[in-house]
């Protein structure tokens, strides 16, 4: 008999790609993993994946399965909201700020998934550089701020999300590029690419320069991630940014990825009031926002809650 939690492994399977990353995900050992996934082969008398291939190759059994498990996982998803409706209001709001213009890249496909199990929260957005959102979320005025710069406040709760290393990104041929690793001086006669926002709330400033006391001979300012690669590629300037959000470009040969100092990691935070933490629409998106991370981030962490 396919029970659900097979379902749910090859689904969690097809997403990582990798059977360590799978166990990893469902909090199983690499033998009881193998133990479920050669049980489940023998009832339906074939393989269901490639062994040794990566990702991983799914056989036309395996497809099957995956189709069930497409349609099957979300009807349960929703049937369980219906039923949770019964007894709680499932009819929210999940107003968010985001600190984090790199965040739009993996925030936008955990918002499609949160929405189709929970399509009667309503959703909207704005981005948090051009007001103080930790201030509107106590206030009542938002419900849930992305930010990896909290602030310890009684009436918030910071649900970990992931941890991730800021690198500093230069061009191929800069004189920077062959450093094992960047010392805050190194930084002193350089233009420092950024996003648009204050200084002080970068990461690069408040962790790494601002406690040696050094500042760039340069400032210059793009809009989003894209176009901060491309202006580092072109020779005009060096950028710290997070380590998943620069992984392809640095695969490409676009860009020299560099750690700073022995690794400047940091955490990413959800917060929301304190008072409504354990609302079960909000406990979705922190579980839907994490699988979404662990499945298509490189190089991240899942932070230890």
């Amino acid at each position: 008999m396919i029970e659900l939690k097979h379902l749910r492994t090859l689904q969690t399977l097809r997403d990582t790609g990798s059977l360590t990353a799978t166990a990893t995900s469902l909090h199983l050992t690499q033998s009881a993993l193998s133990h479920q996934l050669k049980e489940l082969e023998t009832r339906i008398g074939g393989a269901l994946f490639l062994r040794k291939t990566r990702p991983v190759k799914f056989t036309a059994e395996g497809e099957i399965l995956l189709t069930l498990a497409q349609n099957v996982l979300p009807q349960l998803a929703r049937a369980e909201n219906e039923l949770a409706s019964l007894k709680e209001d499932v009819n929210g709001r999940l107003h968010m700020a985001i600190e984090c213009h790199s965040c739009f890249q993996w925030l936008m496909p955990a918002l499609r998934e949160y929405q189709q199990n929970w399509p009667s929260v309503a959703l909207d957005f704005s981005s948090g550089f051009g007001f103080e959102p930790l201030a509107a979320l106590a206030a009542g005025e938002l419900d849930l701020v992305i930010t990896s710069d909290i602030q310890t406040r009684a009436e918030i709760h910071y649900e970990p999300l992931f941890d991730f290393e800021m690198r500093l990104i230069t061009a191929t041929n800069h004189p920077l590029a062959d450093s094992k690793r960047i010392q805050p001086s190194d930084l002193q006669d350089q233009t420092l690419l950024s996003y648009p926002v204050q200084k002080q709330r970068l990461d690069v400033v408040k962790h790494f320069l601002a406690p040696a006391h050094i500042e760039p001979s340069r400032w210059k300012q793009a809009d989003n991630t894209l176009m901060l690669v491309q202006m580092v590629s072109a020779g005009l300037g060096v950028a710290a940014l997070p380590n998943w959000a620069i992984s392809e470009f640095s695969r490409q040969g676009l860009i020299q990825s560099l750690p700073l100092g022995n690794g400047l990691w940091r955490r990413l935070y959800a917060g929301v009031r304190a008072s409504e933490r354990e609302k079960r629409y909000l406990q979705a998106f922190f579980s839907t926002a994490r699988q979404q991370c662990q499945s298509h981030l490189d190089g991240i962490k899942m932070a230890k809650i």
